[in-house]
C-alpha cells in the first residue's frame, strides 16, 4: 500500500477566524485606509492630518445624530449641547492632568463619552416623552438652555474665551506623547473605529431594531407590548454618548472649548452633515461629514461665500438625490455590472460639459454679487479663475449669464440621453436578477 498524503481538516479555530475575517474586511479595509491616509501626498502636511482629524470628530458626532434621525426617526434641533457638555468634561479633566492627576490622557474622550451619557439620560427624561415636531421643539429648547448656561456659568465654560488645557502634558500611554498632529489623528481614528463599531452593532441589538420600529410605526410598537418612550430614552442616552465622546475628541484636537461647541450653528452643522450624506445609511453620515467638513476648512480658504455653497448643496440635495449622497452610491451599485453600465457613464461625460459651463457661468455670478454686498471696496480687483473681473463694467455679467443661460439649456437637452442609458441598465439589471431567481 502506498503511502498518500493527508491534508488535515483546517482546525475549527482557523475556520472561525477566516469567517471573521471574510465577515469583517470592509473594516479592515477601511481601518488599513485609515493608517495609510496621513501619509498620502497632500495629505501629509500638518493642515492634512488636521483636516483628517477634523472628520474623524465630524464623523463620530455625525454617526451619533444618525441613531436620532436615520434610525428612530428623531429630529433634533440641540444635538451639540452633547457635544458641547462632554467638551467642556474633558477639557476640565485635562486641566486636572496637567496639574498632576495621573489619568493618562489618550483616555480624556471617554470622560466625554460619560458626560454625554449623564445628560443624555437627564435631558432625555423629559425630551423623549413625546416624538415628531415636540420632540424637535424640545430638543431645540434644551440646546438653547444649555447654551445660555455656559455663556453664564464662566468658571464652568471660560466665558467668550473658553477653557483651555494642555494635551502633552500627563502620563504618556503607550508612549503617546500628542506632540504632533499625527499622533493625535491616530488617536481620533481609534477612538472613532471603536465608536463607529460600537454604534453599528447597537443598530443590529433587538433595541436597535426596535428603534427602526418606532421611526416606521410607534403605534405599531406601543401594541405589541413596547415602550416607544423607553426607546426612545435608550437611544437618545446612546447618542448623547457617543457625541460627547465626540466633545471629547474635540477638546484633545484644539486643546480648548469654548461655549459655540454646543450652540445651534453646531446642531445645525450636523443635521446637515447626516441629511447630506443620506439618513437612510450608515456610510451616510460618515460621507456627509468628510463632505461638509472640506468645505468648512478647505473651500473656505477659496471663497468667503462658502456657506452659501453649502445651502445650495442642500437645496440640490433635497431636490433631485432626497436619500443623500449615499443613495446615489447605492443605485448606481445595483448597475454597474450591466453592460448598459458604460452607456450611463458616457452620457454622464457628455452632460458635465454643458454642467461645467454653467456652474462657472453661476459661481462667478455668485462671487460677483457676494463680493459687492459684503466687500466692495475689493469687488474691483476680483481674480476668479485666473482672470481679473471687474464688475463695473457689464462684460463679466454678460458672459456669466451667457454661460449659465446655455449651460443650462444644453444640460436640458442632455437630459433624455442620460434618461435613455439609464432605463436600458435599470431593464438588463431587472433581467439579470430574474435569471439568478
Amino acid at each position: 500500500m502506498s503511502d498518500v498524503d493527508v491534508v488535515a481538516p483546517p482546525s475549527h479555530a482557523r475556520v472561525a477566524v477566516m469567517q471573521t475575517l471574510r465577515d469583517n474586511r470592509l473594516w479592515l479595509i477601511a481601518i488599513a485606509l485609515l493608517v495609510l491616509l496621513p501619509h498620502c501626498p497632500g495629505l501629509s502636511s500638518d493642515f492634512g492630518r488636521s483636516l483628517l482629524s477634523q472628520m474623524g470628530i465630524a464623523t463620530v458626532f455625525a454617526l451619533s445624530y444618525n441613531l436620532l434621525l436615520g434610525q428612530t426617526g428623531l429630529l433634533s434641533f440641540g444635538h451639540a449641547a452633547y457635544f458641547g457638555l462632554g467638551g467642556f468634561a474633558a477639557i476640565h479633566l485635562m486641566r486636572a492632568i496637567d496639574a498632576g492627576l495621573g489619568v493618562p490622557m489618550p483616555l480624556v474622550p471617554l470622560a466625554g463619552a460619560a458626560s454625554g451619557l449623564l445628560f443624555g439620560v437627564l435631558f432625555g427624561a423629559v425630551t423623549t416623552r413625546r416624538g415628531g415636531v415636540v420632540f424637535a421643539l424640545i430638543s431645540l429648547g434644551i440646546g438653547e438652555l444649555v447654551f445660555a448656561a455656559l455663556r453664564m456659568l464662566h468658571g464652568v465654560s471660560g466665558g467668550e474665551e473658553g477653557i483651555t488645557a494642555n494635551r502633552v502634558v500627563g502620563v504618556h500611554l503607550a508612549g503617546l506623547t500628542l506632540v504632533s498632529q499625527l499622533q493625535v489623528y491616530y488617536l481620533i481614528v481609534f477612538w472613532a473605529v471603536v465608536a463607529a463599531r460600537l454604534m453599528y452593532a447597537f443598530m443590529r441589538t433587538p433595541v436597535g431594531r426596535m428603534c427602526n420600529a418606532v421611526r416606521d410605526n410607534p403605534e405599531r410598537t406601543s401594541f405589541v407590548g413596547y415602550d416607544s418612550q423607553r426607546i426612545r430614552l435608550i437611544v437618545l442616552s446612546v447618542a448623547a454618548m457617543f457625541a460627547g465622546l465626540a466633545g471629547g475628541l474635540h477638546a484633545v484636537n484644539y486643546e480648548i472649548v469654548a461655549a459655540d461647541s454646543a450652540g445651534a450653528t453646531r446642531s445645525g452643522m450636523v443635521l446637515l452633515m447626516v441629511y447630506i450624506g443620506g439618513e437612510a445609511y450608515f456610510v451616510g453620515a460618515i460621507l456627509g461629514a468628510i463632505v461638509l467638513t472640506w468645505l468648512q476648512v478647505s473651500l473656505s480658504d477659496y471663497t468667503t461665500a462658502w456657506q452659501l455653497y453649502l445651502g445650495l448643496l442642500f437645496m440640490a440635495i433635497v431636490l433631485f438625490a432626497p436619500g443623500g449622497l449615499a443613495s446615489l452610491i447605492m443605485i448606481h451599485a445595483a448597475i454597474w455590472r450591466t453592460r448598459a453600465f458604460p452607456a450611463v457613464v458616457g452620457s454622464y461625460l457628455v452632460a458635465a460639459i454643458p454642467a461645467l459651463f454653467m456652474l462657472i457661468g453661476v459661481i462667478v455670478l455668485i462671487e460677483i454679487n457676494y463680493r459687492l454686498s459684503t466687500q466692495p471696496e475689493s469687488a474691483l480687483n476680483m481674480r476668479l479663475f485666473g482672470l481679473r473681473v471687474d464688475p463695473a463694467t457689464p462684460w463679466p455679467w454678460i458672459a456669466a449669464g451667457s454661460l449659465t443661460v446655455v449651460g443650462f439649456c444644453a444640460l436640458r437637452r442632455q437630459r433624455r440621453r442620460v434618461s435613455d442609458a439609464w432605463s436600458r441598465a435599470i431593464d438588463e439589471a431587472a433581467r439579470h436578477v430574474q435569471a439568478r431567481a
